[in-house]
């Protein structure tokens, strides 16, 4: 018998959300969470690693749900309910392309040409969509099965048609740029223009409340337009494509056909340290090394990261002396990130002055 429930904690300025869930499976059962603010993309994971016996099962879900409410978790009828990472074998790995950034220059030479176009970057968390024989499935930046809202899931199975997607999610909202197959077709070989088209069509075919074509500009006049709106409203950045390039998965050493400007700085980083008053040691990789990058506070709203945890931090520039950064707030940890990519080429520095 399976089972699932959602709970909530509010108080102050706190507003979260945990979800428990126990999945049968073909040896056993499993249970899953997933947790965070509510409105954003929930963190997910399993209690255990491998199927186990439905008496075990439930002792473990019972004790999950005995936990939170100790702390002061309710039920409650607002939110939607979650569906836990696919355990399916028969669903392959899907791996996403990854961008490397660009500065300002870079950026205005890509508005001028005719060759790219631009989106909006949303401040989400990646996740690539793929429907298999009526089955909806989730995976994060590195391939891995990953959670989704049951209303996106439910939403997305009314899709006549099997397909895979690629974008970036937000709390129930999913804000599609990509298609890679629909029905038994591999579309990541046609160049952009035809994957985005191919796109259009597919969101047409069907009612997706939860579900957003991403705003793209196509000619000089729109790119800009949209690049000073978006700066503008202090969004999170814009990302280019390659219009005549295919869909390469991976990250290239450098360039590439999709790249990414940001308008506000953020880096990945490891926590090195737990300090007092809800703050956290930062570091950074320098080759085989870890360096300080600073300190950063957790939000009451948050749970504490534990050391070695992936953290994302926005902040406003690092210091070239200390390697620390400047303004930093916390966004919360990342379980798409590995600790190798932690690396302080990810930083933005305070311009030096020159004395003149």
């Amino acid at each position: 018998m399976e089972q699932t429930i959602t709970l909530y904690f509010k108080e102050g300025p706190s507003d979260k959300v945990y979800q428990a869930s126990m999945e049968q499976s073909d040896t056993g059962y499993i249970v899953h969470f997933a947790f965070g603010r509510r409105g954003t993309a929930l963190q997910t994971g399993t209690k255990t690693q491998q199927p186990v016996a439905y008496e075990e099962a439930t002792r473990i879900f019972d004790k999950l749900v005995a936990e939170k409410t100790a702390k002061g978790y309710r039920p409650g009828i607002t939110g939607g309910a979650y569906q836990a990472p696919s355990q399916s074998t028969a669903i392959a790995r899907i791996l996403p392309m990854l961008l490397n950034a660009v500065d300002e220059a870079e950026a205005h030479r890509l508005i001028e040409s005719p060759a790219w176009l631009m989106q909006q970057k949303h401040d989400g968390r990646r996740l690539l969509i793929k429907k298999q024989d009526g089955k909806i499935s989730g995976f994060n930046k590195k391939g891995l099965p990953a959670g989704m809202p049951l209303q996106l899931v439910n939403q997305l199975e009314m899709c006549p048609l099997d397909f895979t997607l690629d974008g970036e999610i937000i709390g129930e909202h999913f804000h599609a740029f990509d298609l890679l197959s629909i029905e038994e077709v591999e579309v990541g070989g046609c160049r952009y223009t035809e994957r985005l088209l191919r796109l259009m069509n597919l969101l047409a075919s069907f009612h997706h409340a939860n579900v957003h074509l991403v705003q793209t500009a196509h000619n000089r006049e729109q790119k800009l337009k949209l690049f000073n709106k978006l700066k503008k409203g202090n969004w999170e950045g814009v990302v280019f494509k390659d219009a005549n390039a295919p869909y390469l998965i991976g990250r290239p050493a450098s360039g590439g056909y999709a790249l990414k400007f940001k308008f506000q700085e953020s880096a990945s980083f490891i926590v090195s340290g737990i300090n007092d008053k809800r703050s956290v040691s930062l570091s950074l990789r320098r080759g085989m090394q870890r360096v300080s990058a600073g300190n950063v506070t957790i939000p009451a709203n948050q749970p504490m990261p534990k050391v070695d945890a992936i953290v994302e931090v926005r902040y406003l520039y690092a210091f070239p002396e200390s390697g620390h950064i400047f303004q930093p707030v916390y966004l919360g940890e990342r379980d798409d990130v590995n600790a190798v990519e932690c690396t302080v080429k990810q930083l933005k520095f305070k311009p030096i002055a020159v004395a003149c």
